[in-house]
């Protein structure tokens, strides 16, 4: 974290707690956003995926299930998908999805092992029932899924079980009921973004080895002379900032659930460094 001794004067200080304010205000109204957008859903079984966990080989379950409350993802046709899977980055086409926490079942040969719970829109689903591609695609989104929210490594070398739709019980989730926009109209107060350039930065897991206990972002901002033009958004597994006016824009995602409510954002005028210190939730 940064000295606040470096700090030039008693202003830059007051200005960081502007900051930081800032920081929580959004935090919070993004999770009262989350709250109000979400609810309580028991998912229809779909198919049960086989897989291993890597580098251990430990057999891995993925229940990919159904329902009407989870969003559609925006249209997408065969010739897309094909030319989609050709890409560098497939994982741009977002499918909204609800992934659940990891539970311990037994499988057919009285073994323990973990299972997954990802519940995707039922009408979608259907068309992944139809087509060999879209089904293949489905697998590959929710294990890129499970892998960035739980920091997992998983093999692509998966198969879908013929005689079983779901391992262990369905459970109730709590769902998002509206998606994320792919492609946004942006307003003229917005469009400054479109122009911005990002940033170099890193992320830090503290400590290095181990059970991480804090998610450390170091964003270089050459050219922000105060913590005033910087506006910060830190949800769960996302980081958004922006320097006014038009200057950088940075929006990532991040493989670790983080305390929202108790991270913490300093500027150094010094070097011109934004470090926010993020407490991961303990998994």
């Amino acid at each position: 974290m940064t000295d606040s001794s470096l700090l030039s004067s008693e202003l830059e200080l007051q200005q960081q707690e502007e900051l930081y304010q800032q920081l929580l205000l959004q935090t919070m109204g993004k999770l009262q956003t989350e709250t109000t957008n979400s609810k309580l859903i028991r998912p229809q079984p779909g198919m049960c995926v086989k897989t291993l966990s890597v580098p251990n080989k430990e057999k891995i379950f993925i229940n990919i299930c159904q329902s009407d409350s989870v969003p559609p993802p925006p249209d997408l046709s065969r010739d897309d998908l094909v030319q989609l899977l050709q890409s560098e980055d497939p994982s741009g086409y977002r499918v909204p999805m609800s992934l659940g926490e990891p539970h311990t079942e037994v499988d057919n040969n009285s073994l323990g092992c973990t299972a997954y719970d990802v519940v995707v829109n039922q009408e979608f689903f259907r068309k992944c029932q139809k087509d060999p591609l879209f089904q293949q695609f489905v697998i590959l989104v929710s294990v890129e899924g499970l892998e960035n929210k739980y920091s997992l490594e998983l093999s692509r070398d998966w198969k879908v079980l013929r005689n079983r739709k779901f391992l262990g019980s369905v459970s109730e989730q709590n769902i998002r009921t509206k998606s994320r926009p792919v492609i946004q109209e942006l307003q003229p107060q917005e469009a400054s973004t479109a122009a911005a350039r990002r940033p170099e930065f890193q992320l830090l897991v503290e400590p290095p080895g181990g059970e991480p206990e804090y998610l450390i972002a170091e964003i270089k901002l050459p050219g922000v002379t105060s913590s005033r033009s910087l506006v910060l958004d830190v949800g769960e597994d996302r980081l958004v900032l922006t320097a006014r006016p038009s200057l950088f824009h940075l929006d990532i995602f991040h493989p670790f659930l983080v305390h929202q409510e108790k991270s913490v954002a300093q500027f150094n005028i010094s070097t011109q460094i934004l470090t926010i210190t993020m407490p991961v939730v303990s998994s």
